[in-house]
């Protein structure tokens, strides 16, 4: 896992769901066949109300130009689809930062070890100046996120353990790692 991430961000409000992030109809596509798997990164974030201010990603490409998400409160919720932290993994994500998550959105981030789920600090959403297409940088070693135009900074919540299982990959490469499976 890297420390230190560039990029532009996108901006979400509250309760984003796994259906926006991956709608149903596009999870006929293989996991396994990479191919197939780029498809998830092309539809991620397609379940946006129409109108939505910008694109995620463009036409008939796989990835994004954003690297960061930004959301409101309750990211993540709906059902349980473990697709959705792949789809935004696909297009390029490289962490989310949300004031809260639903926990089965933020377990299959984690467990999976697609990128860092990361909380703003108390509410700190609400107060920045972000928007869509912003550069900024994450410091996911001193836990905060900078607009890089503005050196406007907001401070992240750390995300203690967690960060052990995103660097191993996925919880069970953790679990292979800290000796918790009878697999070497």
């Amino acid at each position: 896992m890297k420390n230190i991430i560039k990029g532009k961000v996108f901006c979400l409000g509250d309760n984003i769901d796994t259906d926006q992030i991956i709608p149903a109809k596009h999870l006929v596509y293989k996991t396994n066949d990479p191919e197939e798997r780029k498809l998830y990164g092309r539809f991620a974030l397609s379940g946006l109300p129409i109108g939505h201010e910008y694109p995620f990603v463009e036409k008939s490409e796989n990835k994004s130009v954003y690297r960061i998400i930004f959301a409101g409160k309750n990211f993540g919720c709906g059902s349980s689809r473990e697709h959705a932290p792949l789809a935004l993994k696909e297009a390029g994500i490289e962490t989310v930062i949300a004031s809260s998550y639903a926990r089965i959105f933020y377990r299959n981030s984690v467990d999976g070890g697609f990128f860092p789920p990361m909380e703003f600090l108390d509410n700190s959403s609400k107060k920045h100046s972000f928007k869509t297409g912003d550069d900024v940088l994450v410091n996911l070693k001193e836990n905060y996120i900078e607009k890089i135009e503005t050196g406007e900074k907001i401070k992240l919540k750390s995300l203690g353990f967690i960060q052990e299982i995103i660097e191993a990959g996925d919880i069970f490469a953790y679990a292979q790692k800290k000796g918790l499976t009878n697999e070497k």
